[in-house]
């Protein structure tokens, strides 16, 4: 299979499963936790569910921000037969959200952050790169049609 719809794939996949787990994170602060919080007054931020719940939050909502822009990457190198632009590093991209999004769960140090930041400026680099060389190539075909 191709290696640019396995990360994409696995990216999707990923931003579920941390879905998944805000889901069961709200179900226990609805049900069980002693500091309950109804089913309707959750923060969109998760700054009522202080610690574990925010950071999982902030988590989750880190993965459906960028994979808009992933996605809508891969959908144009596939349309215009690029997807080789993309095979042989993509799945950095995705080691990197899921090291980021780990990160961001376990801890909020400094140290954490830093390196939290190192993962999310991997993925940016990778999908600017993508962007250039999809356009560029893009452009170029454009060019020689209309010459």
């Amino acid at each position: 299979m191709n290696q640019t719809l396995v990360a994409l794939a696995g990216f999707a996949a990923w931003t579920l499963f941390l879905s998944f787990l805000l889901l069961n994170m709200r179900a226990y602060y609805t049900f069980i936790s002693s500091n309950k919080v109804a089913l309707n007054n959750f923060s969109p931020d998760g700054s009522n569910t202080p610690g574990f719940g925010q950071r999982l939050t902030r988590a989750q909502l880190n993965c459906i921000e960028m994979l808009a822009a992933f996605a809508a990457l891969v959908i144009v190198a596939s349309l215009s037969d690029q997807l080789d632009v993309m095979n042989s590093t993509i799945i950095y991209v995705l080691y990197a959200r899921i090291s980021q999004s780990v990160i961001h769960m376990i801890s909020t140090n400094m140290l954490a952050v830093v390196i939290r930041a190192g993962f999310w400026g991997i993925q940016l680099a990778l999908l600017l790169f993508y962007s250039s060389q999809l356009l560029n190539n893009i452009i170029n075909v454009t060019e020689l049609v209309i010459s």
